[in-house]
C-alpha cells in the first residue's frame, strides 16, 4: 500500500513532532520477527512511553533533516523500526529486554 503525497507529508510532520520532544532515537532492523513478537514489542513500548514505528527510510530521512538526529541518515537502509524516546533509558530498557527474549 503506497501513500499519496498528503499522507507522506502527514507522516513526516508526525515524526518531526515526536523528534522535537525526543532525547534518543533507536534504529533497529526487524527482519525475521513475526507479527506476534512485533505486537508484543509495541505494547511494551507504548507502556514505557517509547514511540515505535516502522517507516519508509526516505520519509525518516526527511523527518530527521535539520535535527540533532540527522547523522542517523547514513544508517537508514533496509527494513527498519524507529524508536523515538523522551526518556532514553526507558526506551533502551524495553528494546534490550525484547532482544534478550
Amino acid at each position: 500500500m503506497s501513500l499519496n503525497l498528503e499522507q507522506k507529508q502527514a507522516v513526516v510532520s508526525e515524526i518531526v513532532v515526536q523528534l522535537g520532544k525526543a532525547q534518543a532515537v533507536i534504529v533497529a532492523e526487524y527482519r525475521g520477527l513475526d507479527v506476534g513478537a512485533v505486537t508484543d514489542l509495541r505494547l511494551k513500548a507504548r507502556k514505557s512511553g517509547l514511540y515505535l514505528r516502522v517507516l519508509k527510510n526516505t520519509l525518516a530521512r526527511r523527518a530527521v533533516k535539520g535535527t540533532p538526529f540527522e547523522k542517523l541518515s547514513d544508517q537508514m537502509a533496509g527494513p527498519l523500526m524507529y524508536g523515538i524516546a523522551q526518556d532514553p533509558v526507558a526506551g533502551a530498557k524495553v528494546l534490550a529486554a525484547f532482544a534478550k527474549d
